[in-house]
């Protein structure tokens, strides 16, 4: 079903509540459920941009705090867009910028206005309105764009919970306001309520009333626990459109990934894959390994064979546990590498099994494979 001039999402297959699709943008289609690599400062860490999309990424994610601090939106618009800036002709999606500011507890402050800030590089003075955040994405030339929210801290009481739910459904219909259907850009709004499933639905409620081309789930994997997490997604999830895309932001784990699409989530970003790999931990179809442990120090298996990646087969644990002990780049190269395969390959044989109506029992044997 058509969204917009230049942007669609139609639904290809359907397994329970989950389901396959396709995104379409004017940089290309995005196949559903996607794991969007992060590239926060518009570079996915240790990573060339052609190695990423050859490991099957459609879209990756950059983030408007950070580039909006430096180089700077305008700056990166001069120089034609961030697609051209960091050499990714394919799709997009940038965070408004709320998350990373939150965070900066003892760095800011928040009003009906937007979030006064100073910024953890040079400690200069910044406001983020829902109005700026959307001029900073358009100046990026960012695809997929998301409305300014506050993330809900966890703990959070009911009282408090609502209160932030209520100022981001603010926020949420400034930023359309300010967005107003540029085109050739999508816009997603972000449902908000803490683990309340009432203030899920009215947050949800409210934001379909405003109008955005595709709904994001966010303000958890902050604490709450995978249980309380599946909970809340399966408790919002059925007040969102059928016909736009579904994104669960900031997740995560493998397991939080196949719990959610089962779920009816479509989108998925996190800095786990990337992270970890430059921290010596590889995810592998035999578990998590700690490339750092003295048991890999004489191994000389591959790490994942099973995978179709250079950095999983071509080199030794024993290899990349040295790599790691020295701390040596080639280390945090190889792992995301492997790390970021992992996870794209995950995707694929979650299209797959949703496709052959087989996601239950891949879900079940996935689950059984984590415990061990």
């Amino acid at each position: 079903m058509t969204v917009s001039s230049q942007f669609s999402f139609a639904v290809t297959a359907r397994d329970g509540a989950a389901r396959t699709g396709i995104i379409q943008t004017p940089r290309g289609e995005i196949r559903t459920p996607a794991f969007m690599p992060v590239g926060t400062a518009g570079t996915v860490k240790a990573m060339l941009p052609g190695t990423v999309r050859e490991l099957g990424a459609d879209i990756v994610l950059g983030n408007t705090y950070h580039l909006m601090l430096r180089p700077g939106a305008e700056r990166v618009a001069r120089l034609g867009g961030l697609h051209k800036f960091m050499n990714w002709p394919h799709p997009i999606l940038t965070d408004s910028g709320g998350y990373q500011v939150m965070s900066l507890s003892q760095l800011r402050k928040i009003d009906e206005q937007g979030v006064t800030f100073r910024s953890h590089i040079d400690g200069s003075a910044h406001l983020l309105t829902p109005e700026r955040s959307m001029e900073v994405q358009l100046l990026l030339g960012s695809d997929i764009i998301m409305v300014l929210d506050e993330c809900t801290p966890f703990p959070a009481t009911h009282e408090q919970a609502e209160k932030s739910m209520y100022l981001s459904m603010r926020w949420a219909e400034r930023s359309k306001t300010a967005f107003a259907n540029a085109p050739g850009h999508a816009l997603f709004g972000i449902v908000q309520g803490g683990i309340y499933p009432e203030l899920r639905e009215k947050s949800a409620n409210a934001l379909c009333d405003i109008g955005f081309d595709g709904y994001a789930i966010g303000g958890l994997a902050v604490g709450e626990g995978q249980e309380s997490m599946f909970a809340t997604v399966e408790r919002t999830t059925p007040f969102l459109p059928a016909d736009r895309p579904r994104y669960l932001m900031g997740v995560g784990k493998p397991s939080d990934i196949v719990g959610a699409v089962l779920r009816g989530v479509d989108m998925f970003d996190c800095v786990l894959p990337t992270r970890s790999g430059r921290t010596g931990q590889a995810f592998t179809s035999e578990g998590v390994l700690n490339m750092r442990n003295a048991c890999h120090a004489e191994d000389s298996r591959p790490l994942d064979v099973s995978l179709d990646c250079p950095a999983s087969r071509d080199y030794s644990r024993a290899y990349l546990h040295h790599l790691v002990k020295s701390k040596e780049i080639l280390g945090s190269m190889l792992l995301t590498w492997h790390n970021l395969a992992y996870y794209q390959n995950l995707m694929r044989r979650l299209r797959a099994a949703i496709r052959v109506g087989g996601l239950a029992e891949f879900a079940n044997a996935f689950g059984r494979m984590s415990r061990e």
